[in-house]
């Protein structure tokens, strides 16, 4: 690679990504855990109760976001893998290099913009 940032640049910035991820997860079980608990103290019936709607879609919510939060964690410890393996920054579509800035904004990324582009 040519001006690309040291690899270990890039290990600690997945891995302070990853932190932060892993506070997130943990913050949003939390929060669904709580919507859970308190809906559990009192009889709801989605369809009649007026706050019910509101509840089924912030429990939807919540745990929609956390869906993406363990995704993006998987993404991250992969690129972690790829970067202990020597394929990090590697475009797997097209194998050509993928440039520091991509990385630097989206450093899970696996294909260059050309090929993130076009689908």
């Amino acid at each position: 690679m040519t001006d690309m940032p040291e690899n270990a640049d890039f290990e600690a910035r997945l891995a302070a990504d990853r932190a932060a991820t892993l506070t997130q997860i943990e913050a949003l079980t939390r929060d669904f855990q709580s919507i859970v608990d308190a809906n559990a103290l009192v009889a709801v019936d989605d369809e009649h109760d007026p706050d019910g709607s509101s509840t089924a879609f912030e429990r939807a919510h919540v745990a929609s976001l956390l869906t993406q939060a363990r995704l993006h964690l998987d993404h991250l410890d992969e690129a972690l893998t790829r970067l202990r393996e020597g394929r990090y920054g590697i475009c797997e579509r097209c194998g050509t290099e993928i440039p520091a800035e991509r990385l630097e904004i989206r450093p899970a990324s696996t294909r260059c913009v050309g090929c993130a582009a076009a689908g």
